[in-house]
């Protein structure tokens, strides 16, 4: 017997790999031609649709196998199929509305760990044309979603626990060892599938891979389309998650709408509308694209729950578009509630105004910029508006107007434009600011692991610069991490004590009377005369 191969299969839904994936930013081994990569940088917002047979069940997908009695497993590879009929999937109509909420390129599981296969695959019987549903599903979502004019990827995991159960093997995530023969059968199923997924369906422009053996798949993918590219296992994918701070580079957050990938029909927390804008416009500022999860009804349609929440993105779309797709970060990502995006050259910034949930139609509201000064060619506008008049209200002034002052840029707008009907609207105003150049250089700090010890949690950060400041006050905030899927939901931080400091280097901050046993987020944050930065976000389970 020859030696023994081990492959390592990322734990994906664990801590360990969740904070792995949120802090590398680089992977050896990227063959992504950079103009390809910068182009899906542009498009910004993909929808993520996770579907499988065991949506029929409304429970995880596929993980449900990991110690499953022989019981479970016989019936779930044997009978599941036998029910399986999405057909109401209509790829078109998911496309239209993915096209509407703003969405530019969708990502569909050609098949997730359970190793059921969407395409009418050769290289085993557990796919969709050996179920009720009869037609190659693949197939007809890569012809769907390019009649609406959107980029085709695919979910493809080489990991699959069918295989697995196959050869006698016991389903489990982590270190498996395999002998050479089984090795060798594991890497040519992933070479045999990548193959026909790469040639029978045209060009596919993004793959987003899961599991291992990736190396293989990566080889087969890139040979036989250069072009495609691939996003887990080659760049950042933050998972369930955003970064903390801004990177200039390529990276994907892949968050879903409830707290599950696949369709869940009872005790899931939808997110609304309003929060999923949030999210959108975190990834964008911090130089991202936000990958949205849908998980359709098992009869193949996007439930009416999660269809109204994408409506209303579109609907903010529709007015917004310009400062979420082909946009990169600002000097900063926001100032508070004030998110920022930029265009290439930097000579145009949206500020995008969140949080107030009760601006009236008609009111002139005032912000304060210390982050943007204008030019001489200065000029701003608030998107989807003329800033000529208000319905019914033809004399008001809702021009809108800045000047700059020593304190930075004052800004003054109307929301002046009737979206509903009851004249509220709960969703952020952006103000596109034309002709600005940079008020400062920012201060720049990091958020450093903590110190634990007898009973005590210390927080560490470091700053790296103070900006054009002579003093500057650090110090953090700090919050318990909610859970892996229920994290987004949180967005209250509670701050440390804070202290004045006169020159660059490292700071420590006792969190105050933390819950033993409890886990919590902290993030560094330097406050400048003009404005505040926080760090990189970073967790402890408090002693």
């Amino acid at each position: 017997m020859r030696k023994i191969l081990i492959f390592v299969f990322l734990l994906v839904y664990q801590l360990s790999f969740a904070q792995k994936e949120e802090n590398d930013n680089r992977f050896a081994g990227n063959l992504n031609k950079s103009e390809r990569q910068e182009w899906l940088r542009d498009l910004g917002f993909g929808m993520f649709i996770h579907f499988n047979v065991d949506a029929q069940l409304g429970i995880t997908i596929s993980h449900s196998l990991v110690g499953a009695s022989d019981d479970y497993l016989n019936r779930y590879f044997q009978e599941l199929p036998q029910t399986f009929d999405p057909y109401k999937f209509n790829a078109f109509e998911i496309a239209k509305l993915a096209k509407l909420a703003g969405m530019k390129y969708i990502v569909f599981t050609a098949k997730h760990h359970s190793g059921f296969c969407f395409w009418d695959t050769r290289t085993t019987d557990f796919k969709i044309t050996n179920t009720p549903y009869k037609k190659d599903l693949l197939k007809e979502y890569v012809t769907g979603v390019r009649k609406a004019g959107l980029a085709v990827g695919l979910y493809y995991s080489p990991e699959d626990f069918k295989f697995l159960n196959d050869h006698n093997i016991l389903i489990k995530r982590g270190d498996m060892e395999f002998d050479e023969k089984t090795t060798s059968a594991y890497n040519e199923l992933v070479r045999r599938q990548t193959t026909e997924l790469f040639s029978k369906f045209g060009k596919i422009d993004v793959l987003f891979i899961d599991g291992e053996p990736k190396e293989p798949c990566k080889e087969v993918a890139w040979k036989l389309q250069p072009d495609v590219v691939i996003t887990r296992g080659a760049v950042n994918t933050p998972e369930q998650t955003l970064p903390g701070v801004a990177m200039d580079e390529l990276w994907e957050s892949c968050v879903t709408m409830g707290t599950q990938w696949n369709y869940k029909p009872t005790h899931d927390d939808i997110k609304k509308g309003e929060r999923l804008i949030e999210l959108l416009i975190e990834a964008r500022a911090k130089g991202g694209n936000f990958l949205l999860n849908v998980g359709p009804h098992p009869d193949g349609y996007i439930p009416y729950e999660q269809e109204t929440e994408l409506r209303e993105m579109a609907a903010w779309n529709f007015i917004n578009h310009e400062a979420i797709a082909s946009v990169r970060p600002w000097i900063i990502t926001n100032e508070e509630n004030i998110w920022f995006t930029a265009s290439k050259d930097k000579k145009t910034v949206f500020a995008i105004i969140t949080g107030i949930e009760d601006w009236a139609k008609g009111d002139r509201k005032e912000f304060l910029l210390g982050s943007v000064k204008a030019t001489p060619q200065t000029k701003i506008s608030v998107l989807g508006q003329n800033d000529k008049v208000t319905e019914y209200k033809n004399q008001l002034d809702v021009t809108s107007q800045f000047e700059q002052k020593n304190d930075g840029l004052h800004i003054s707008v109307v929301r002046a434009q009737r979206v509903y009907d009851n004249y509220k609207w709960p969703n952020p105003i952006i103000v596109k600011l034309e002709n600005i150049i940079p008020a400062l250089d920012p201060p720049v700090l990091e958020t450093q692991a903590p110190e634990i010890a007898d009973g005590a949690t210390q927080v560490r950060g470091r700053l790296i610069k103070k900006g054009n400041a002579s003093k500057v006050q650090v110090g953090f905030e700090y919050r318990p991490y909610a859970g892996f899927a229920e994290n987004l939901y949180s967005k209250d931080w509670q701050r440390t004590e804070f202290v004045e400091v006169d020159k660059e280097g490292s700071f420590a901050v006792a969190i105050p009377n933390p819950e033993k046993g409890k886990e919590y987020q902290y993030r560094a944050v330097v406050v400048h005369p003009a404005l505040s930065v926080r760090g990189d976000i970073k967790r402890f389970v408090a002693k």
